[in-house]
């Protein structure tokens, strides 16, 4: 087996045990994790840590994968979750020099660490919105717009009675909570209890 063999032979075999389908999807996908890593400007043994940590989920969960076609997503959400796993913790711990004119109170909460989570939201959320069928996608993006778009207007251009409106973006929220680019963040992310 090799980086060429298809996901649908190296996941089942990986499954039970064969080294060289776990290392043929290594080879595979270890670029991709190392391309990840590297957009987050991690430190060589950050970047590492993290490498290493898909990995093992992987191991950890290779079982549960129900569709092998599935893996590429799978460890590209997983390698960004632990970057920003990462990156969240490596904000609450900050070096300083006690020495130094105001010690621990001059520690402050680093900026780009937040900005580089809302860049990472965003970018899941388009990912998210991809995956919806096309009529719910439109119908939340109108109901985003700015300025805003009333209700008469939205069931104008989508062809929809008004009293739809409403519950049909409850269940269009309801699928984009559970789409692949989301699955895997906490409630806190996605904005609600699942």
């Amino acid at each position: 087996m090799d980086v060429t063999t298809p996901l649908s032979t190296l996941v089942p075999a990986a499954r039970e045990g064969d080294q060289n389908a776990w290392n043929a999807i290594v080879d595979r996908f270890l670029p991709l994790v190392n391309a990840l890593v590297r957009g987050y400007r991690l430190a060589e043994a950050d970047g590492d840590d993290v490498s290493q940590t898909v990995w093992l989920r992987l191991v950890e969960h290779l079982g549960a994968l129900r569709e092998p076609d599935a893996l590429p997503g799978w460890i590209r959400t997983t390698t960004r979750n632990e970057c920003l796993r990462l990156l969240t913790t490596r904000g609450r711990v900050r070096p300083v020099d006690p020495q130094d004119h105001g010690g621990l109170d001059a520690v402050e909460d680093d900026i780009a660490d937040d900005d580089l989570l809302a860049v990472e939201r965003r970018n899941l959320l388009r990912e998210a919105m991809a995956e919806l069928p096309a009529a719910r996608r439109e119908l939340l993006l109108l109901l985003l717009a700015d300025p805003p778009v009333g209700y008469e207007q939205i069931s104008e251009r989508l062809g929809i009675p008004i009293g739809s409106i409403g519950p049909t973006r409850a269940r269009a929220l309801e699928q984009l909570r559970r789409t692949r680019a989301l699955r895997g963040l906490g409630p806190d992310l996605v904005g609600g209890e699942r």
